[in-house]
């Protein structure tokens, strides 16, 4: 054990592969080490168990990284975390064939509890959910560009993280935005100028997929964002596509990323509930219904909630789609389970009065890997069925 570090004890007996070790579970150490600082952790009987980021402000005390008494996260355990991140996506998955947009590290399911790492083409976009990621963020970025030589970065933390992990980070400012390219699709990731990464790589696979299905279809894309699904769709030779979002910025950027595949879906800025109440009313009928919400809550508290949302907004949806059309439909709010997901469909159909005949069950891409034993990164729910009467 290196004696160096601070050790952390736990009140109670740990069994369990899980990385995080809640605050109630863990004595106060005499000395507070600062939030995110390396601890070894010793357990009810003092015998070690573990090194990881220690942060005595958060919900999270504990953030194992390391099960390995001899091993030492230093620089070289990060590169090296880092480098086999990397390879996982190039060499086993082959993602540079496909696409130069796809998550180089995703947190848990990496090694590396609260990093979030993007690869735009030459802009990598890290994300920090721990404040031991962000203490050890010059090591993060000098691995990094080992891998991507000249790259540009742009780095920043939500707001309510920064709270919940007491650390301050003012995000990078004035980022340009990258082109990238996937299945031959180009789209703008622009970070500085949209939501979140500017760019769901997560749905990178649901939409090849779903944009075989769309040639000569009417399409609608509900939540569109910046087009993703939708311009998809018109690319593999929809006859007609609808994207519906309330927020004006992401269609501008929508707008632009149809010009650059020289396709024109019609976009329209509008809440989805009016809109597909009216819709319903004329007798509007598509061939194709894609619903990709935003994340719903990050509390525990609102997820009955959020699946009320979610149960509005599917049934709404299933009224539009024509009998043998397809409906996809997605959560990417982390705390409602697959099971709950697909219990709202159920209850969804019921009441819209549609038959739901489930053809896949999918989620996010697999540069997005979790562990069998940390459900949480396991965020994205994709459901693609057809509705029959």
């Amino acid at each position: 054990m290196n004696e160096a570090l601070p050790v952390v004890r736990l009140k109670n007996a740990w069994n369990s592969t899980h990385p995080w070790i809640f605050q109630r579970l863990v004595e106060k150490p005499a000395q507070r080490p600062k939030p995110g600082s390396i601890v070894d952790v010793l357990n009810v009987d003092g015998q070690w168990i573990g090194r990881g980021f220690y942060n005595g402000h958060s919900r999270i005390a504990v953030r194992i990284l390391e099960r390995d008494p001899d091993v030492t996260i230093d620089q070289a355990w990060f590169e090296a975390k880092i480098g086999e991140a990397i390879r996982l996506r190039r060499e086993f998955l082959k993602l540079d064939d496909v696409s130069n947009a796809w998550r180089v590290v995703h947190s848990e399911g990496d090694g590396i509890s609260g990093l979030v790492v993007d690869r735009y083409d030459d802009l990598i976009v890290v994300e920090f959910f721990s404040a031991g990621a962000w203490r050890h963020r010059e090591i993060i970025f000098n691995a990094l560009r080992s891998h991507f030589p000249g790259c540009r970065f742009h780095s920043f933390a939500d707001e309510h993280i920064q709270k919940q992990e007491s650390f301050d980070y003012r995000d990078t400012l004035g980022t340009e935005a990258a082109l990238v390219t996937e299945y031959g699709v180009k789209f703008r990731a622009d970070p500085a100028g949209a939501h979140k990464t500017g760019f769901f790589a997560d749905q990178r696979e649901n939409r090849e997929w779903l944009g075989r299905q769309c040639a000569g279809r009417r399409v609608l894309d509900l939540c569109c964002n910046t087009g993703g699904f939708g311009i998809y769709a018109a690319v593999h030779g929809a006859s007609e596509v609808v994207g519906i979002d309330i927020d004006a910025a992401v269609l501008d950027i929508a707008r632009a990323n149809a010009k650059l595949n020289n396709v024109k879906p019609r976009f329209i800025q509008a809440d989805i509930f009016p809109w597909l109440r009216d819709a319903a009313i004329n007798g509007e009928q598509f061939d194709v219904v894609i619903l990709d919400p935003a994340k719903m809550t990050r509390d525990r508290e609102q997820v009955i909630n959020a699946l009320k949302k979610y149960l509005d907004m599917n049934k709404l949806a299933l009224g539009v789609v024509k009998p043998g059309g397809l409906f996809a439909t997605f959560s990417c709010t982390g705390l409602v389970s697959e099971e709950q997901f697909t219990d709202m469909l159920r209850r969804a159909a019921f009441y819209a009065g549609r038959t739901v005949q489930v053809l896949k069950v999918a989620g996010a891409g697999p540069d997005h890997p979790w562990l069998a034993q940390v459900q949480e990164s396991r965020y994205l729910k994709a459901v693609f069925c057809r509705v029959l009467d």
